[in-house]
């Protein structure tokens, strides 16, 4: 029976309150050789879950440093969602250890972080996935297909709730899952509360994103044919994540989402903060640090 380890900042986060659970029923639905078996967190939350009384709520074993969760894990998960400054730390040595390891959102806090991170994972022959959970939504799994992709999507128009930081790797994610690569600039529009990011692909394609702090998640899309799609409701993401992880594992590291996928998500958000910051300018997408 496989091992999967936690590996976070601190454990007591809606995330890891929550992939417990649904890790145990995706293993059941599926009757998966493999098990939820052990955790370490860096710190205690403050004023919150102790390591040890998280693990003893969630079932798992508290191990006592980074290298024996590594040591007896076969598969890894780092979380710290919110915290995606303390990713590239916390992965240094798994990223050495020829495990497969899922990284939680946001993958980097900057493009430079995600490329050492991915380099560092080839030199070692990991594999490493990472993805927003909204590309997994069921109502984007049927694209891209013959008729609706990269090629014939001329405009792809976004919404999506929460604040820039920790939220717009959701609608990114949606966008790149279907667009791919190319976006070489971008601007913003913002208001004190909520802001609208246009961006340009090289071959002329733009895609926008609206974030309010309510929003639906949601993608429209304006094909080259004149048709478009809407794409109303985002749903049975984190249990389509959770499976395709899952999957990820069991493959021996088949990721999902390709490597230059993920690093341009972060190249749009990198960029996306300078855009903020200068509204309605143009900011280079840079992809290379």
């Amino acid at each position: 029976m496989k091992k999967i380890g936690f590996l976070d900042f601190f454990l007591d986060e809606w995330h890891a309150n929550n992939y417990p659970g649904w890790i145990r029923n995706n293993i059941a639905a599926k009757n998966r050789q493999v098990e939820l078996a052990y955790a370490y967190a860096e710190i205690d939350k403050a004023g919150g879950l102790t390591t040890g009384q998280w693990c003893e709520q969630h079932q798992l074993e508290a191990v006592s440093s980074i290298e024996e969760l590594v040591e007896k894990s076969d598969y890894l998960i780092i979380l710290s969602p919110d915290h995606p400054e303390h990713h590239e730390r916390l992965a240094q040595l798994p990223l050495q250890a020829g495990k497969p390891i899922y990284m939680d959102k946001t993958f980097s806090p900057d493009l430079a972080a995600g490329i050492r991170m991915f380099d560092r994972a080839e030199q070692y022959a990991t594999p490493l996935f990472s993805s927003s959970a909204l590309r997994f939504a069921e109502q984007l799994a049927s694209y891209p297909n013959e008729k609706i992709n990269a090629q014939s999507i001329e405009y792809i128009a976004s919404t999506g709730p929460g604040q820039f930081d920790n939220y717009s790797v959701h609608q990114f994610e949606m966008i790149v899952a279907m667009m791919g690569t190319g976006a070489n600039r971008l601007k913003s529009f913002p208001t004190a509360n909520g802001r609208l990011l246009i961006i340009q692909y090289e071959d002329g394609r733009q895609a926008s994103m609206q974030q309010m702090s309510e929003a639906p998640f949601q993608l429209n899309m304006q094909l080259s044919d004149g048709s478009s799609v809407c794409v109303s409701e985002m749903s049975h993401i984190f249990e389509r994540l959770i499976d395709s992880m899952l999957d990820f594992f069991e493959t021996g590291g088949k990721s999902p989402v390709p490597r230059a996928e993920t690093l341009e998500i972060m190249a749009l958000i990198e960029a996306g903060k300078q855009a903020i910051a200068k509204p309605d300018m143009w900011v280079e997408i840079v992809k290379d640090r």
